[in-house]
């Protein structure tokens, strides 16, 4: 299927072939039939994508102090890696989408198929958008007027905020799509509106609908002008909907409006505020987020909770269903709203009029009314040259097929089997687009949003995994009823019986190798740090402090269902990690979390691990997401003998009181994930034993969990 991606990096603007998404649970699959073009946030996008680096880094300063932060603690050239990483990721655009439903999911309700619904879905010509975001079409309400209630559901979203009353004077700062489209539902609302702006064509558009306007291009006094609509009371409040990066319109805002007036910020303007300006008049400031209650909410958005309507009025879904209202009763017109119009196909010529100097308003995408069985094809070839010859005999080289392309698979994993010299078959992702990037960009054969469709080809030797947590466990078993080899990323699994049922089903096929990823066993310092152990003998105490970092308690790492929690999700690493040093089983283990406190939100972050080993060794786990981010991130010590070794964040590894050795510094951080891929290879290359132990990833698996929910 065709649909619209922008490069970060360069600020380019591509139809590109993507395969099309399949159905998941509580959404829908959309065949579209017209888009909107946000002028504003799409023309934003484009405009930072094109900026130099150093334009970038003005316009995202709090990222240029991750970066800075992230170069004192892990080096420069891994810093720059995930830098330019992150900006080769394409970027879907679109959020105003109107199409016909093809698939219905699981647990979907109040839609069918053959609905057409409007939804926050991108430029794409078949879309999936969960159910709280979509809103079925009045039959009165064409394709394109429909296309206008995701724009419209945000102008509303600030007029609930900024609670206009019947015959109240508010002023709209901006009149762009998002701007007369307030304008509209506040005299809907029975307000007196007066619209400011630059442009005479979108004044004489806000005047048509029933505002009194200011053009600013003519020198007039906006302040005077708003005083004199107010009958010289001041307006009782201004919703910007302007974008830009002055302070001006806040400040003129303030003193438009009457005393305790209210303003609302739709739009993007500089805060640098004014506390005389809103101290005199005891005025109030909101920003509007989006489209109401419920975006950036997985519970909302993802799971497909709704709000209790008795307790959140009007949600996005709520919102949608307002504007449609509004549209079919012709209280608010989207038709002369309409500047241009342009085939899916010829989107480039639409972006180009976005970034260039001809004016434009409302600009549609349409789509093929009755499109063939390509658009929804689930797999793509790339057109690259395959690669024939064995593969599964010993020595031959095998052919990966990779199901999860975010951004340690793109960043750390597919460079690392790539350079261990597997051939790259194909890869999958949920939406396509991931898929795609990671496809082109590495040279895979193929890339596809069929999962099943890598465990069934005969030519895919080995599956990595590297998906969200809660997945991992049933492709396991997938892949190894399949018949292939598996590498998964941590964690193996998120329940007891998940491993119990994975040991099962690797039974029946005890021949295939499963290995996770943990790779910090196989990093050089790591491999030092053992040769050195195992000359001495004898019991060790290992303590790993790991300044963790803090992550938001609604992350889906955070969520035990899909994430299992930072444990299980990422201190299992270091649980192995002291497991592959001790060289012994683990016999006990005692965990403790951080105790209560006003205001302190408990996740199982900060938390004490304490390890038995057979042999008589201990390990004590920090791992810790209450420090700050300009510490390293992990630290090793090992005490034997009289001895002590020091590991600081996988680059500098220091002797005490070794005789021979003082010290291994590495130029730039290694925690080896190109070892870890490559033994893997190997294994299943030369035929050898697996790379770790399957007894040994089921013991870290259970201490893991048990650690986990003792922290609970």
């Amino acid at each position: 299927m065709k649909q619209i991606l922008q490069s970060l990096r360069t600020g380019k603007t591509e139809v590109a072939n993507v395969p099309c998404p399949a159905v998941k649970r509580g959404h829908l699959l959309i065949r579209t039939t017209t888009t909107l073009v946000s002028v504003g946030t799409e023309k934003m996008l484009v405009g930072f994508g094109q900026a130099s680096l150093f334009g970038k880094a003005r316009a995202q300063p709090d990222k240029v102090r991750q970066v800075i932060d992230k170069i004192r603690t892990d080096g420069l050239v891994p810093t720059m890696e995930a830098v330019f990483n992150k900006l080769d990721q394409p970027l879907p655009l679109g959020y105003c989408n109107v199409g016909v439903v093809l698939e219905v999911g699981d647990d979907v309700r109040g839609f069918a198929v053959g609905d057409r619904v409007v939804s926050n879905g991108k430029h794409a010509e078949v879309v999936v958008v969960p159910q709280t975001l979509c809103c079925r079409v009045p039959d009165t309400v064409s394709n394109e007027e429909a296309a206008f209630t995701v724009i419209a559901a945000i102008g509303l979203e600030g007029i609930r905020l900024a609670q206009p009353t019947l015959g109240e004077t508010v002023v709209v700062t901006g009149l762009g799509l998002i701007g007369l489209m307030t304008v509209q539902l506040l005299i809907a609302h029975g307000c007196r509106v007066l619209g400011i702006d630059f442009d005479p064509a979108k004044l004489a558009l806000a005047k048509q609908f029933g505002a009194e306007v200011v053009d600013l291009t003519e020198g007039k006094d906006a302040i005077g002008a708003a005083r004199a609509f107010s009958r010289g009371r001041g307006v009782d409040a201004v919703i910007i909907t302007a974008s830009t990066s002055s302070d001006e319109p806040v400040h003129q805002a303030a003193q438009m409006c009457r005393k305790r007036g209210r303003i609302v910020l739709v739009g993007v303007a500089g805060l640098d505020l004014s506390r005389a300006d809103f101290y005199e008049k005891e005025l109030s400031f909101q920003v509007s987020c989006s489209y109401g209650p419920g975006r950036y909410d997985p519970s909302y958005e993802e799971r497909g909770v709704d709000y209790p309507v008795g307790f959140v009025r009007w949600t996005e879904q709520r919102n949608f269903e307002a504007v449609l209202d509004m549209l079919a009763d012709r209280r608010v017109e989207a038709r002369s709203l309409v500047s241009h119009r342009f085939e899916i196909a010829g989107a480039q010529a639409a972006y180009e009029l976005v970034t260039g100097e001809a004016p434009s308003l409302g600009i549609l995408l349409t789509y093929p009314a009755s499109p063939d069985a390509e658009p929804q094809a689930r797999t793509i070839d790339l057109s690259l040259p395959a690669v024939t010859g064995p593969s599964t005999r010993p020595g031959g080289r095998i052919s990966l097929g990779l199901v999860g392309s975010g951004n340690y698979a793109t960043a750390v994993l597919i460079p690392a089997f790539k350079a261990a010299g597997a051939r790259l078959r194909t890869v999958a992702s949920s939406a396509g687009v991931s898929g795609l990037h990671a496809g082109r960009k590495f040279g895979f054969e193929s890339t596809t949003t069929d999962t099943d469709s890598v465990f069934a080809d005969q030519q895919v030797d080995a599956v990595v995994i590297a998906t969200r947590h809660d997945s991992h466990a049933d492709l396991v078993q997938a892949a190894l009823r399949a018949g292939k080899h598996v590498f998964v990323e941590k964690p193996l699994a998120l329940s007891t019986e998940e491993l119990d049922a994975i040991k099962a089903e690797h039974s029946a096929q005890s021949d295939r190798i499963l290995m996770v990823g943990f790779n910090r066993r196989f990093a050089p310092q790591v491999q030092k740090i053992r040769s050195l152990l195992h000359g001495v003998g004898g019991p060790q105490v290992f303590l790993m402090t790991v300044n963790a970092g803090a992550i938001p308690a609604e992350h889906w790492t955070q969520d035990r269902r899909v994430g299992g929690g930072r444990i299980v999700g990422e201190a299992c690493h270091f649980i192995d990690l002291l497991r592959f040093l001790a060289a012994s089983p683990i016999t006990a283990f005692q965990a403790s979390s951080m105790g209560r406190a006003p205001g302190i939100v408990i996740t199982d972050d900060k938390a004490t691990i304490t390890l038995q080993f057979e042999n008589g060794s201990l390990g004590t786990i920090l791992y810790l997401a209450n420090g700050h981010k300009s510490f390293p991130k992990e630290r090793l010590e090992v005490f034997s003998s009289g001895r002590i070794l020091a590991l600081d964040n996988f680059r500098k590894l220091t002797g005490f009181g070794w005789p021979g050795f003082r010290k291994m510094n590495l130029w730039r951080q290694d925690k080896g994930q190109k070892q870890c891929a490559a033994a893997f290879v190997r294994a299943i290359q030369q035929g050898g034993p697996p790379p770790i132990p399957l007894d040994e990833l089921l013991e870290v698996g259970h201490v893991t969990l048990a650690a986990s929910e003792a922290l609970r």
